[in-house]
């Protein structure tokens, strides 16, 4: 396999808990070298969050892969120094700390653009640098229930929905990735500045982005969107559905061509011409029909005998959980699990790297390295001497 599609790429992680580290992860997926930051005394929250084996936070395992992990007191000046010592040397510097915390400790965008006019400063905050929010804390999922997510989620006669994952968090980190790229592009293509900039990415507006599709629709016919369970008004059916033997499928006839090759497929032709269901728009207004249909055709039968019959016509898929999904053949196939050798757990399966580029596919190349763990190599890196590592130690500087 060739060397990552970003070997060279040099990024400085200062950032705590989900959005901004996982932006560092999803670079580092593709080769860019990740230092990662952690107070000496005080590590990231999420080595401490469930579940754990053998005290090994797994969460950290996984989402923090890829990256090399040092201590650094960022309040002290000499950590001061060491931090913009390892962001002059880097292309990007990602943090998520609340507008003004690392100006007051002389680590804010003037100070790290100072002593290195290419950086690239990726600042991840709940709400932005502006505005009267600004100052608040925020997290994954005050941003999924103020962009509108949670209220969008959930059963018609029921309350708003949060997602059961940091759903926040990762689609900030994808938007954060791919912000960081752009601004890498731009400095250095033909023509481009050859000057970093800083991305002001939030959660909020992240999540916003990817349902965004609600404003036009409140705009121009003044309709509020809202939940429709597992349902949705644009087709049917579109559902999941129960089994004869307990298991689940999903069925999402979102073209009339799929409708009709289902429909053909269990063996009831008619429903094609009905002129109830000839269109999208009537399929949708006569959605309970189609799902009393589907029902009872699945009722008599296994997901196994469903999934032989409708698989081929599109459209359909088994409902997995975690044991589920590491037995279809699809996802070995497509090697979506990878397995990783951890000094720490020994042999561990995670989610592979993606997407796939042709020539220059990403890897997972360590998990979560313990607290610390690279501290003395990258100072040693930087021209610190034992001794004088030693010294920060005892200090509380690292």
């Amino acid at each position: 396999m060739t060397s990552g599609a970003l070997e060279g790429v040099r990024v400085l992680d200062i950032a705590t808990m989900g959005a901004g580290p996982w932006v560092g992860s999803r670079l580092g997926d593709f080769g860019a070298g990740i230092i990662k930051v952690e107070h000496p005394r005080q590590p990231d929250g999420f080595r401490h969050l469930s579940p754990k084996k053998d005290g090994v936070a797994l969460w950290w395992k996984s989402d923090w892969r890829n990256h090399r992990a040092m201590t650094l007191d960022l309040k002290t000046s000499e950590g001061r120094e060491i931090a913009l010592e390892l962001g002059r040397r880097s292309d990007v510097v990602i943090e998520n700390f609340r507008p003004g915390t690392l100006e007051a400790w002389g680590l804010g965008w003037e100070e790290f653009r100072a002593v290195n006019s290419k950086t690239v400063m990726v600042r991840v905050t709940g709400w932005g640098q502006t505005g009267p929010y600004a100052e608040r804390p925020g997290f994954g999922t005050l941003a999924e229930a103020a962009s509108g997510l949670a209220n969008l989620n959930g059963w018609p006669d029921g309350p708003p929905t949060l997602p059961p994952l940091a759903m926040g968090d990762q689609i900030t980190a994808l938007l954060g990735a791919y912000a960081t790229m752009v601004a890498l592009y731009e400095r250095d293509r033909p023509g481009g500045s050859g000057q970093g900039q800083f991305i002001d990415l939030t959660i909020w507006e992240s999540v916003y982005s990817v349902i965004g599709t609600q404003t036009i629709v409140h705009d121009q016919i003044g309709e509020v969107l809202r939940r429709q369970g597992n349902t949705w008004e644009r087709a049917s059916p579109r559902n999941l559905y129960p089994c004869g033997d307990g298991e689940w499928i999903a069925i999402a006839a979102s073209t009339q061509g799929i409708f009709e090759n289902i429909v053909r497929a269990i063996g009831r032709p008619e429903l094609a011409v009905d002129p109830r269901f000839t269109t999208p728009e009537g399929r949708a207004e006569h959605h309970e029909e189609l799902d009393r249909i589907m029902a009872e055709w699945l009722a008599g039968r296994t997901r196994a005998e469903a999934l032989d019959v409708l698989m081929a016509e599109g459209g359909v898929a088994p409902v997995h959980d975690a044991a589920s999904l590491a037995e279809d053949p699809q996802a070995r196939a497509r090697h979506l699990i990878a397995t990783v050798e951890d000094p720490e757990l020994g042999e561990v399966r995670v989610a592979n790297v993606r997407p796939i580029l042709s020539r220059t596919p990403g890897s997972i190349r360590s998990l979560g390295r313990p607290h610390g763990a690279d501290t003395e190599a990258i100072l040693s890196e930087l021209g610190y001497l034992e001794g004088d590592i030693a010294s920060l130690r005892q200090r509380g500087v690292v």
